[in-house]
């Protein structure tokens, strides 16, 4: 029988591992689940497919906890459930009980900037010697926090641990869960101050973070933080000590002075700790920031300063993203090489198990450093999760790996004691068709792996952030609620983006339906694992054969598409499953689709022909983003559900129908029917321009600068002598042209891109590979990276400048431009 506890106080449990996206099951059996019902999601509604998949402890809410849903999991004889007013609550609740078992030094980090930023160095830093637990990644929300501290264990000796809120009350419930005993407070700015009544506000409620600290690091140069600490912490944390650092006039403990030299910055300290002098390769304001942090808490945490040099000089720059290239021989590359932890391996690996492009999945995995537990009990776990993650073929580099081979139960398998030796010995051309993520430690250089496996290409290349993508997906979800269909839109490449790449995303957001303009576009997808049902919006008669084999459902627009898609149903109907339909109507439009005087024929037609199945009927609004067409836009929808009534009536059944598009969405919310069709939207375009700030840029072109030169006012840039030249100026050429999609027209002064902060106009016309720009006024160096279009640059602005809309710009990004997909 199980056991279903009501406003239940504590949870008791003995399970391993914390789940609240029902998406990345690993050890169902060892885990509980936290169904969380927010604006956006409902984990309640996937409770029956946990169930089966294995997980038996449930914790779910009570407004939630419905009379359907309670019958369903009363049939679960063996199953554990905990009905609470909050799920988040009670996650935190059950972590903040387990963190006080722990009396390790525990280092909490927040601010606005560079808590990631430290908490990985700090990492980086004190690994030798050190046993360390920390927040994966950028894991410091109301779930990410108990997330992460739920992974302390009796073989760590310090946790490090991050903490991010966007509005008032977050951090009182976040300090409990964390309980840090030293504090690092980084900076403060503009991130999330809509949340809070003013910046004073924001700094007070993430002091609260540090009410229980013995000792608090920041910079006293931001005199707002160094004036909270003193009116409002201090007060409530009498045990309070503070290590403040700043330049030589702030009053700080530690004066510190940042010197630039010829290989880098000297940062020089004088006070608590004496004179001191570190040198790093850093150069910029933030990272030297970041670094000050983290060499004051190595020297209150009795770290010598030689030593310190030493390990800075080892410190890299921080990649806090998983990247998805594409790699030789016909395969994607994950590229996660910045260090390598069980909580890390396994969000990479459930990255690497969203992606359907291609079935066969490689790990290459270095030696997991620092864990404190035994080879066989670590060794272990990872064999577990490769099978769980169904990895098909491991390669392993590393001393003890090689020593663990036997425990790894996965079709194929490689070692090599070093990276060197992989390079070396390893056989590339059988690394084909395959998915294949990357994930080593830093001393083993993996990066030089991801170099080899990289498919080449020239230096200019479109970013996809795929979080960006999921965000402005959920925006336009919270638009619509839960009850109602999506349709995303991944013609022409996926606006330009990658069709499958952003489909397989998707695709494990569980989204309703694709729509492609061709039967190829389909196929394509399916090719690469794509199971969602798909419409394709032009299907001609000679692709009929596709859509059947691939099952791919077609637009009918017109009375001669309707007779030809009869004909086909009728000789091929018996032999196998045919797709169903959409049926398009013409309102206002007049592209494509069923006119009025149709639709007294069409019902006649599906009358007859009952064989014909048709999932949706829809149609498009032809002014939907501007105001001035409302009225219009009104009468087309009365005019479609007219039509689309008579339809049904004339099936007999219930169809799907959708109207919306982007901009429909915003400015139509009433209109969405039974599904809408999110295109340009999900790409970071608000095509109305009333809520632009609520989404978030998909895509960053960048390039390089391939050679720099000087010239003397009155000289000429380019083809025809068109850039002539007004002052003496620093000329740079960048590595991309109107072949790869930047446009003509941004030509002689009309483009700016932006070079190191600093946006520098075009010189003279755009070439086929090549553009000039004027970077007198930059600092700039041969080989940098320059961003053509992205946060910087908006793709909005740029395609202003030009009298176009973002979709062109988009679309014609070229195909030898290389995407890389990159998720934080």
């Amino acid at each position: 029988m199980n056991s279903i506890g009501y406003n239940a106080q504590t949870i008791t449990t003995s399970a391993a591992y914390i789940l609240t996206d029902s998406r990345q099951i690993s050890f169902p059996e060892q885990s509980i689940f936290f169904a969380i019902r927010g604006n956006r999601h409902d984990g309640h509604q996937f409770l029956p497919y946990l169930y089966a998949s294995g997980v038996r402890e449930f914790v779910v809410e009570e407004n939630a906890f419905t009379e359907p849903l309670r019958k369903e999991t009363e049939k679960w004889s063996d199953a554990s459930i905990w009905v609470v007013p909050s799920s988040i609550r009670a996650l935190q609740k059950l972590v903040a009980d387990k963190r006080r078992n722990f009396h390790i030094p525990v280092v909490g980090i927040a601010g606005s900037n560079g808590k990631t930023i430290v908490k990985e160095w700090l990492v980086q830093l004190l690994s030798p010697g050190k046993r360390i637990v920390s927040s994966p990644k950028s894991y410091n929300s109301q779930i990410g926090v108990p997330l992460s501290v739920w992974n302390m264990g009796n073989e760590h000796e310090l946790a490090i641990f991050e903490a991010g809120i966007s509005q008032v009350h977050e951090m009182e419930y976040l300090q409990p869960v964390m309980l840090p005993t030293i504090g690092i407070f980084t900076n403060i700015g503009s991130a999330h101050d809509d949340g809070f009544k003013s910046r004073k506000q924001k700094i007070t409620e993430k002091l609260r973070l540090f009410t229980k600290v013995r000792k608090l690091i920041y910079r006293k140069d931001y005199t707002a933080i160094d004036e909270e600490i003193s009116l409002i912490l201090r007060p409530v944390n009498s045990f309070l000590q503070t290590i403040s650092w700043g330049k030589p006039d702030s009053g700080a403990d530690i004066s510190v002075i940042c010197k630039p030299e010829n290989t880098g910055t000297v940062i020089s300290f004088s006070g608590l700790f004496g004179e001191l002098r570190f040198e790093t390769a850093f150069r910029d304001d933030a990272s030297l920031e970041n670094l000050t942090h983290c060499i004051i808490f190595m020297l209150d945490f009795g770290i010598s300063a030689p030593v310190i040099q030493e390990r800075i000089q080892l410190l890299k720059p921080v990649s806090m993203r998983l990247e998805l290239k594409e790699g030789i021989n016909h395969s994607y590359l994950i590229d996660d090489t910045y260090n390598n932890d069980i909580q890390g391996l396994l969000m990479a690996l459930n990255f690497l198990s969203q992606q359907e492009q291609r079935q066969k999945k490689t790990v290459i995995l270095s030696d997991v450093l620092q864990t404190g537990q035994t080879p066989g009990e670590l060794y272990g776990t990872v064999a577990k999760l490769l099978k769980e993650k169904s990895v098909s073929h491991l390669i392993g580099i590393g001393k003890e790996i090689c020593s663990q081979s036997a425990l790894f139960d996965v079709p194929q398998k490689d070692f090599y004691k070093d990276t060197d030796s992989f390079l070396r010995d390893f056989p590339f051309d059988t690394l084909s068709d395959s998915m294949v993520l990357v994930k080593g430690a830093r001393p083993f250089s993996f990066e030089r792996i991801v170099h080899r496996l990289q498919q080449k290409a020239h230096g200019t290349v479109l970013e996809i952030n795929l979080d960006s993508l999921s965000h402005n997906l959920n925006y336009y979800k919270s638009k619509i609620g839960q009850e109602t269909k999506v349709m995303a839109m991944v013609k022409a490449f996926a606006y330009g983006s990658g069709s499958s790449e952003v489909a397989a995303l998707l695709q494990y957001h569980r989204l309703d339906y694709l729509g492609v303009a061709y039967a190829d576009e389909g196929v394509s997808l399916r090719q690469n694992g794509i199971t969602l049902p798909i419409m394709v919006m032009n299907a001609t008669m000679p692709a009929f054969d596709l859509l059947l084999q691939y099952k791919l459902e077609p637009e009918i627009y017109s009375r001669r598409m309707l007779a030809d898609w009869i004909a086909y149903v009728n000789k091929n109907g018996a032999q196998a499953e045919i797709p169903a339909v959409h049926l398009k109507l013409d309102t206002g439009m007049h592209r494509l689709g069923f006119v009025k005087d149709d639709y007294e024929w069409l019902s006649e037609q599906l009358k007859q022909n009952p064989a014909i199945k048709v999932a949706s009927v829809f149609s498009h609004l032809v002014g939907a983003d501007e105001g001035v067409h409302n009225e219009f836009s009104r009468k087309q929808f009365e005019l479609f559900m007219e039509g689309a009534l008579r339809i049904e009536a004339a099936l007999g059944y219930k169809t799907i129908k959708h109207i919306l598009n982007s901009a429909g969405i915003v400015r139509f919310p009433d209109y969405k029917l039974d599904m809408v069709r999110l295109g340009i939207g999900l790409y970071g375009v608000e095509a109305t321009g009333q809520e632009q700030h609520a989404l978030l840029p998909v895509g960053t072109l960048k390039t390089i600068v391939s050679q720099i030169k000087y010239l003397s006012a009155g000289e000429t840039v380019g083809y025809s002598r068109k850039g002539e030249l007004k002052h003496d100026a620093a000329i740079a050429t960048l590595a991309i042209g109107y072949a790869d999609g930047y446009d003509r027209r941004l030509g002689n002064g009309v483009g700016h891109i932006c070079v190191n902060g600093t946006l520098c106009p075009t010189v003279g016309n755009i070439c086929m590979d090549m553009t000039m720009i004027d970077v007198t006024n930059a600092s700039v160096d041969e080989g940098d990276e320059v961003i053509v279009f992205g946060k910087e640059v908006p793709i909005t602005e740029l395609a202003k400048r030009i009298g176009t809309i973002p979709y062109e710009i988009l679309t014609g990004i070229g195909d030898r431009v290389k995407r890389v997909f990159y998720k934080e």
